[in-house]
């Protein structure tokens, strides 16, 4: 008898988002006939959950598959393997037509606000937009429905007349958040959302993220390269390297306790404050960082342990076989040989 596959079912009702295995490969052609001569491997078997109300934070260098990632899950790339499973919907096979229900509650903010929003409309205009497309609200409603969101994210009502150029950087955001935010989604993907930011406004910015997350009930995904910045919003971290998740764990067990030699260096490279009584010989121990070399390209990555050409602690093993993610400690889970050695 044929075995017919059962439809994927999330166990717990809490999860909002549920990424298995998930892979985004894209081809390299050469020669003269164009032919797939390899693949660069951007997103290779990825898988984790999150929970309604959570918000996870991913984490790597550039070149690790983040942004990428972000874009397989709301289906502005398809995957190449893998599925997507948005409140227990497998979305990862859908055509584009079919996607445009699930729009309505997965939005994204990206890292630029002025190359994202179109510079020949009003804000006004840039936040009513997504209620045009999505609802049948009259313009009158649209136009009341936008004021509050504007005024919610620190913007006053007059503002809808002015233009993105008219704002600082950090205003720009606060628009940003407001046009994704003006149709209630459930999950929003935040992709660098202050990275283009001074650390000023840095600090703002992920104040009113935090607040509009308790007020409007919110799950995001929060993409960035730097760890003090995910340290500050989320509740987990997920370290990706390569394409891949390095580690996962709840915020303050990967802060207090990194496994992953790669976590270790990233940990390594945040500047520490130190007291006026430290020596110059200090100071530069404290604000050195253990990571050396570059980032393998992903359409040529290293055999074995992806971390392993940078790696301190590498040994045989690591060249030959490919750590799995495997939970070491209770929701602590690492990629890495050193703590999944057979006994």
């Amino acid at each position: 008898m044929e075995q017919v596959e059962k439809p994927v079912q999330t166990k717990d009702k809490h999860i909002l988002l549920n990424v298995k295995n998930i892979k985004k490969y894209f081809p390299i052609k050469g020669g003269i006939l164009k032919r797939t001569i390899g693949y660069v491997k951007a997103v290779d078997d990825v898988s984790f959950h999150v929970r309604k109300g959570e918000t996870l934070g991913i984490v790597g260098e550039s070149g690790s598959g983040k942004s990428t990632l972000g874009q397989v899950i709301l289906r502005l790339t398809d995957p190449t393997e893998g599925k997507v499973i948005f409140e227990g919907d497998d979305i990862s096979t859908l055509k584009q037509n079919q996607v445009r229900p699930y729009r309505k509650n997965m939005q994204i903010v990206f890292q630029d606000p002025f190359a994202s929003l179109n510079s020949k409309m009003s804000v006004g205009e840039l936040i009513e937009e997504p209620l045009l497309v999505q609802t049948n609200l009259s313009k009158k409603e649209r136009k009341e429905k936008a004021i509050q969101m504007i005024e919610k994210v620190g913007l006053r009502a007059d503002d809808r007349q002015k233009y993105p150029h008219e704002f600082s950087g950090g205003q720009r955001q606060r628009i940003s958040l407001a046009r994704a935010l003006i149709i209630e989604p459930k999950l929003v993907i935040c992709d660098e959302p202050v990275s283009a930011l001074d650390v000023s406004i840095q600090a703002q910015v992920l104040n009113l993220m935090q607040d509009l997350q308790d007020d409007l009930g919110l799950t995001y995904l929060f993409i960035a390269h730097d760890l003090s910045v995910v340290k500050h919003i989320s509740d987990r971290v997920a370290v990706m390297y390569l394409g891949r998740i390095a580690e996962l764990a709840p915020k303050q067990t990967l802060y207090n306790n990194p496994l992953h030699p790669y976590t270790q260096g990233l940990l390594s490279a945040i500047p520490t404050v130190t007291k006026k009584t430290d020596t110059k010989q200090n100071k530069q121990k404290q604000n050195s960082s253990m990571l050396t070399g570059d980032i393998p390209s992903p359409a040529n990555p290293p055999s074995g342990c992806p971390f392993r050409t940078r790696c301190p602690k590498a040994y045989g093993r690591c060249s030959i076989e490919r750590p799995e993610l495997t939970e070491v400690e209770e929701n602590h889970y690492v990629a890495c040989h050193l703590y999944t050695e057979k006994t």
